[in-house]
């Protein structure tokens, strides 16, 4: 049967999209739930006909294509949120991308508070998930700002022109290192926590140590 021409005053036929296995995690994962259970039900639903693989991880449903994580969805006390872990390269046409913080350089994501947001925009989410698909299978990354885009803190700066072995150490770090602490430094609003937290990271500093490894 041919299409329909929008013209005909009817909406064009489209074809029938194939509906992924379900993970039986993910189910348990929904149904425990005591808040989101409604949006996460719907927005399961249009997920598992985007050709995408469902699978738990990091506690949360997550979905996967061409080995590369596509979207999670993120429960939060004020909303639910779909994050799209390579967000940043997205079209979005519709302006519905929020930033997951000032410090976000990939990840993006859409925030529900209702199923019926969820189902009404069932469309606009099948074109940002096949756009996020496509950007996965082509291998495309977000580009990695330097860590000369990062804020050093005027005391961390002080610091290190007082403390050789500090200064020495820190620029020794790979630059993924220097970033994590970077950021938790200044991610502290009052000088006497900036402070007390490069007095606190400097034996972690000095053994080669990133903020987040222990």
């Amino acid at each position: 049967m041919p299409l329909l021409h929008p013209a005909d005053g009817l909406e064009p036929e489209r074809p029938e999209r194939t509906v992924s296995a379900r993970n039986p995690d993910i189910g348990a994962f929904i149904a425990r739930a005591t808040r989101w259970r409604s949006e996460m039900e719907a927005l399961r639903e249009i997920l598992l006909t985007c050709d995408l693989d469902e699978t738990l991880k990091w506690g949360k449903p997550c979905y996967t294509a061409h080995g590369g994580n596509i979207a999670i969805m993120q429960p939060f006390k004020a909303h639910l949120s779909l994050m799209f872990f390579k967000g940043a390269l997205l079209s979005d046409p519709e302006g519905i991308l929020r930033s997951q913080g000032e410090n976000t350089q990939a990840a993006l994501r859409i925030e529900f508070t209702r199923a019926a947001q969820v189902r009404g925009l069932e469309s606009e989410l099948r074109s940002y998930v096949d756009e996020a698909i496509a950007v996965e299978k082509a291998g495309t990354d977000v580009p990695k700002k330097d860590v000369e885009a990062y804020e050093v803190p005027a005391e961390f700066e002080d610091r290190l022109e007082r403390d050789a072995d500090y200064r020495a150490a820190f620029e020794a770090l790979t630059p993924g290192r220097q970033k994590s602490w970077l950021l938790h430094l200044a991610g502290a609003k009052r000088a006497a926590t900036r402070e007390r937290r490069i007095e606190e990271g400097r034996a972690r500093i000095m053994e080669g140590k990133g903020f987040h490894e222990r």
